[in-house]
């Protein structure tokens, strides 16, 4: 009988997805978000304090700043750890990171609030490669990541 041969057929770039925070982060942002407004924020960024690596805090954090600039900030933020957290899972610098993977979320929301965050403060360049971006770790996404 003679040997078989297996073929591997690629579906495309390949998908990337990031590991869960701690169950124990995850459950202080949750009940940080439950907060009274007045508390909401400080309670977000005592997370992110506890919890620097926390992509959807750092996100949260942006989506609760006090003005463009502190958002800008945080979303720059959790992009930066997200581009880190996405080099330790494997990823080389190009495939997807879709927003169907929940652990995925967190960065995803970070790198749309940056590119909102970079057009209100001017910064067009960053807004469009952003944008850009966006569109490369998951083409079948419309629309900003932060709404399902």
């Amino acid at each position: 009988m003679a040997d078989e041969v297996q073929l591997s057929v690629s579906a495309g770039p390949p998908e990337t997805v990031l590991p869960a925070p701690p169950a124990v982060a995850s459950q202080r942002l949750e009940q940080a978000l439950a907060q009274a407004p007045d508390r909401r924020r400080d309670t977000v960024a005592e997370v992110v304090a506890a919890f620097p690596r926390f992509l959807d805090a750092w996100a949260h954090l942006g989506d609760l700043a006090r003005d463009d600039v502190e958002a800008y900030a945080c979303y720059r933020v959790g992009y930066h750890r997200g581009l880190d957290a996405l080099r330790a899972a494997g990823w080389r610098g190009s495939g997807y990171v879709r927003w169907a993977q929940p652990t995925n979320q967190g960065f995803l929301r970070a790198v749309e609030g940056l590119r909102r965050a970079a057009g209100a403060i001017g910064e067009t360049d960053e807004e469009d490669r952003c944008a850009q971006f966006l569109h490369q770790l998951d083409p079948s996404r419309r629309g900003g990541a932060s709404a399902d």
